[in-house]
């Protein structure tokens, strides 16, 4: 009786005790999803070669492989708290489990009729029968579960362990595609110039000028002739704009820095070496060093309008070209990220990787504005 009553007992905490729900998002998919894209990435970069507008192609790749690796990231970044949330329910849940597995191991080597069987007779075996067929789909259940959990969790770490393959890759192939990139634009002898100032008056100005505004004033006050789209159009494309680069706005419009100074544009955060591209067609009117800014490239999309990008390490552009929407003009500075640091950065969750900025102005007749207003960020 009193074995019947424990094993009773145990049986009732495994059906009463609570599971643990978790959200469902599937890191291991995400992961696979990630490297997926990292591998046509990696067909694109091919082709790119063979490309008959080879830096239309090679900043598409470009984007490809950045986007597969944030996706990537996000992906083992997903698979590590799961697993850690398996760790911790398995451990929360051990001594339950291990009675559970007793449990079905006693089911598993008994006989049916034995188990029915019952010393206070019939009446007692036919209670039995009846507790025995409500029990035993619970215990199933849970059975299952704790199988589905196992098998995720394995799972979960031969992602990881592929991943880093995947990574190697990938960070190998977008490191060759800026490098072809680079060379593309140094090739490339076919941009139109629409503007036709002294670039020696130019580079005084931005000698002479303490500060960007005062700069960005200068600039805007030269003649201009550009004669691509105009004010009308440029301003219909308001709050469509795509964010130059792929990061996260670290600071908006006339938002006070750590100093306390307020500065008339946002700052953007993103990875080393990330691709900067115009956010429209344009006319560059200035590009080059300025400061301690590092390199500035000021765009003119339309006559009384300019956008003003700082913090670039290198530059695509120069004084007087017309590029389109989309087109690269540069990239951010840092170093490119190994294998391991990516992998840590990606389970911990930052810190291993330096992020770069990206500071952006827009002006509008010598007025700045909030550029925040102009550009989509949805997906920033």
């Amino acid at each position: 009786m009193r074995a019947g009553k424990r094993l009773t007992s145990w049986i009732a905490v495994a059906m009463l005790a609570p599971i643990f729900a978790v959200a469902q998002s599937n890191p291991v998919f995400e992961a696979q999803m990630a490297s997926a894209a990292l591998e046509d990435a990696a067909i694109a970069l091919k082709q790119a070669e063979s490309s008959k507008d080879r830096v239309a192609a090679l900043t598409q790749t470009i984007r490809a492989y950045e986007s597969g690796l944030v996706a990537m990231r996000d992906g083992i970044r997903s698979a590590t708290l799961r697993e850690r949330v398996l760790h911790l329910e398995f451990d929360q849940r051990r001594d339950q489990l291990s009675r559970l597995l007793g449990i079905l191991q006693t089911l598993e080597r008994a006989s049916t009729p034995m188990l029915l069987i019952h010393p206070t007779g019939p009446v007692g075996t036919a209670r039995s029968g009846m507790m025995m067929s409500e029990i035993s789909p619970s215990l199933q259940r849970q059975a299952e579960e704790l199988r589905n959990q196992l098998e995720e969790l394995n799972e979960l770490k031969d992602l990881q362990n592929k991943a880093e393959n995947d990574l190697r890759l990938g960070l190998a192939g977008v490191q060759e595609a800026r490098v072809s990139l680079a060379q593309a634009v140094s090739d490339r002898t076919d941009l139109p110039r629409r503007f036709a100032d002294d670039p020696v008056r130019t580079q005084i100005l931005a000698d002479s000028a303490t500060s960007l505004t005062i700069f960005a004033s200068s600039i805007d006050a030269l003649p201009s002739e550009t004669k691509g789209t105009d004010q009308k159009s440029f301003s219909q494309l308001k709050g469509e704009l795509a964010l130059p680069v792929s990061g996260t706005i670290l600071r908006h419009f006339l938002e006070a820095d750590a100093a306390g100074l307020e500065r008339p544009g946002m700052l953007i955060s993103a990875r080393p070496l990330s691709l900067v591209s115009a956010p429209a067609d344009s006319t560059v009117r200035y590009s080059g060093p300025f400061l301690d800014y590092g390199n500035v490239i000021i765009l003119e999309p339309a006559p009384g309008y300019l956008v003003i990008f700082a913090g670039l390490d290198q530059v695509y552009v120069a004084l007087g070209q017309i590029v389109n929407g989309g087109e690269p003009i540069g990239l951010l500075g840092g170093k490119q990220q190994g294998t391991q640091e990516f992998l840590i950065e990606s389970k911990e969750g930052g810190g291993a990787i330096a992020q770069e900025t990206l500071y952006i102005e827009l002006r509008e007749k010598g007025e700045p504005i909030n550029p925040e207003a102009w550009f989509s960020l949805s997906d920033s």
